[in-house]
């Protein structure tokens, strides 16, 4: 399977309308970049892509940068169901993220540990009010009963336990204001997108979850003046993505963890990283659609 376009989400969970570094990028396969204020702005650009891509007859793969779904129990926990999916309708329906980018995201955080043994798993109130259900320090946590990363995030170097809501890295609160935005997409263009690893790929568009750290290195190597590094690795990666002759190996194949196979049931209610473990087949894409200058 080889998408006509690609597109990927650099994400942020700023509670202000923000540019530049820490913000949210779009980048697409024709090495174009466009910087989004906001996540209302961030999903008026996905919804006209979507549409125009399905317009043309064509196909779409977008990827954005923060977890799809949590530890195993964690979807039965909440929702009483082992799909990934089904957390994606429970925080669709109870997120508030204003058009000005402010949200509740800390509120149902605490929320949500409310509904939950023990003290957790959310946590890093940074807010100046005091949440009876979300710590402000991941060690006063206890006795949820969840493990603290994804197999997937085990395996990627840097990768931010979902758990964390705030501080440098808090994929957590990317991922309580992303889902949602995700969720708004699917319930826009019905029947039309599928989630990788959770769904079969018969649609137009997948949505997938992505991790631009994979490219590290090329990435670093290629910001150069006026360029900052969220706007460089969107856009490398999703040219890496494009430049593939298939996605396949990286759809397709399951996980190397070593001597045992990973059961596909973990996988589809933990997720996956796309690229994860196939990084040399990314790199050796980048090179032919963005070379390095010598010297």
């Amino acid at each position: 399977m080889t998408p006509d376009r690609v597109a990927i989400l650099d994400w942020s969970a700023a509670n202000t309308p923000r540019r530049g570094k820490d913000s949210i990028w779009l980048g697409r396969e024709d090495g174009t970049t466009q910087n989004l204020p906001t996540r209302q702005a961030a999903f008026d650009a996905c919804a006209a892509l979507i549409d125009d891509t399905l317009t043309e007859g064509k196909t779409l793969l977008i990827g954005a940068d923060f977890p799809f779904a949590y530890p195993v129990g964690f979807a039965r926990a909440l929702t009483g169901r082992d799909d990934p999916l089904a957390i994606w309708d429970w925080l669709a329906r109870h997120l508030q993220d204003g058009p000005d980018n402010r949200s509740n995201r800390f509120a149902l955080g605490d929320a949500i540990n409310a509904r939950l043994p023990g003290t957790g798993p959310f946590w890093f109130n940074a807010t100046r009010e005091d949440l009876a259900h979300l710590p402000r320090k991941g060690r006063t946590r206890d006795g949820h009963g969840f493990a603290e990363h994804r197999l997937c995030d085990g395996q990627a170097k840097g990768a931010q336990s979902p758990w964390k809501l705030g501080g440098a890295g808090s994929v957590g609160s990317q991922a309580l204001t992303g889902i949602p935005m995700l969720q708004r997409l699917r319930a826009a263009f019905p029947g039309q997108i599928a989630v990788w690893p959770f769904e079969p790929l018969t649609r137009p568009v997948i949505l997938a979850e992505v991790f631009p750290s994979l490219l590290a290195a090329e990435v670093t190597a290629r910001i150069a003046p006026g360029l900052v590094k969220d706007q460089v690795q969107v856009r490398a990666l999703a040219q890496a993505l494009a430049a593939l002759p298939s996605l396949a190996p990286l759809l397709e194949t399951g996980p190397d963890t070593g001597p045992d196979t990973v059961p596909d049931s973990r996988i589809r209610e933990e997720g996956w990283i796309l690229g994860l473990g196939h990084e040399d087949l990314l790199r050796a894409a980048l090179r032919t659609v963005w070379p390095l200058r010598a010297g």
